[in-house]
């Protein structure tokens, strides 16, 4: 037996139960894994209202990110053993003591890498991996808006779009995030609180706007982020913290420069462990060389979940947030 929290119905922080789970055995192709931090991120607040469905429906342990150490392996699994530092990112079920894993979604941490970093960095190195060297290629003939500069994924980003030398804009909603932006990547700071983000993109950019604007917001910056991009120019929106984007209609995108629009999911840019794995390297490396500075802002006891979510929500986190068990 091991701790976790549960969810057995849709709702508020409140719905997260801290109880006693049953862990077993892994399988063929399967590993056990002993956590040593759990990583925090919008899509968890997701799930845990019923925007998105649970794969097996409730109850469910939330959380797709996690770190710690392999305690047991799969007849069958011979890339892993026990005692293996490893990190992943899904499938869901994260916020527990211990848990069974599919061997393939696990990458091993390297030896330099703190725990904690590795559960904070997996879910948003990745994304930010496949947002800007696959999803569109950023090179230094780019400019590029990140919405939400200071969250986890932003500030990881937009690190990486300033080491690929990209003129990199940042939104944020308050001058202490604004500081964290600047000193994680971005040339220019927009705090769209106090100012119209499209009227100082423009301005920046003299007229000339973005080829690409990373949008992980939703509702609350549509259709502004369409009028920030160049004929041509890439919508990539790959969260909705503010809500879904509605009533979207398409002929938008010509109105506005025959633009492109994407919505991408990290599912399907690491859909083969192979893919996975070449991801994290990549993604690991520029952190442990000290390009990408990660540091852990938060750190809540995994009990204590349901206040991580509050704070979350209530935009009172800045970078990586962690839950310990």
């Amino acid at each position: 037996m091991g701790k976790a929290i549960v969810v057995h119905e849709h709702g508020g922080p409140e719905k997260m139960v801290w109880e006693d789970v049953a862990v077993g055995d892994p399988g063929p192709g399967e590993a056990r894994v002993k956590h040593e931090a759990v990583g925090l991120n919008f899509i968890d607040v997701y799930f845990r209202t019923g925007l998105y469905k649970p794969a097996n429906g409730l109850p469910y342990i939330p959380g797709n990110e996690g770190a710690g150490t392999v305690v047991a392996v799969g007849p069958d699994v011979t890339h892993l053993k026990s005692g293996d530092r490893v990190s992943y990112n899904g499938p869901t079920g994260s916020y527990c003591e211990e848990r069974i894993m599919p061997a393939d979604r696990l990458v091993v941490v390297p030896s330099e890498m703190d725990t904690r970093i590795a559960a904070a960095v997996t879910l948003k190195g990745l994304t930010a991996q496949y947002l800007l060297r696959q999803s569109f290629q950023v090179g230094p003939e780019h400019t590029i808006l990140f919405h939400a500069a200071a969250g986890g994924v932003g500030m990881i980003a937009c690190q990486w779009a300033h080491h690929l030398g990209a003129t990199v804009i940042g939104t944020v909603s308050s001058e202490e995030k604004a500081a964290l932006a600047r000193a994680h990547g971005c040339d220019h700071v927009i705090n769209y609180t106090t100012e119209d983000f499209v009227e100082r993109v423009a301005e920046i950019t003299k007229g000339e706007k973005c080829d690409v604007v990373y949008d992980s917001v939703g509702r609350g910056t549509f259709p502004g982020s369409l009028d920030c991009l160049k004929p041509r120019g890439l919508w990539a929106l790959f969260g909705q913290s503010s809500g879904v984007v509605e009533g979207f209609d398409l002929g938008m995108l010509a109105q506005k420069g025959s633009l492109f629009v994407t919505r991408p999911t990290l599912f399907h840019y690491a859909s083969t462990p192979e893919r996975l794995r070449e991801m994290a390297e990549e993604t690991f490396q520029l952190i442990t060389d000290g390009t990408i500075k990660v540091e852990v802002k938060q750190e809540f006891a995994l009990k204590d979940a349901a206040d991580a979510h509050r704070a979350l929500e209530g935009r009172k986190t800045t970078g990586a947030t962690v839950l310990v068990p």
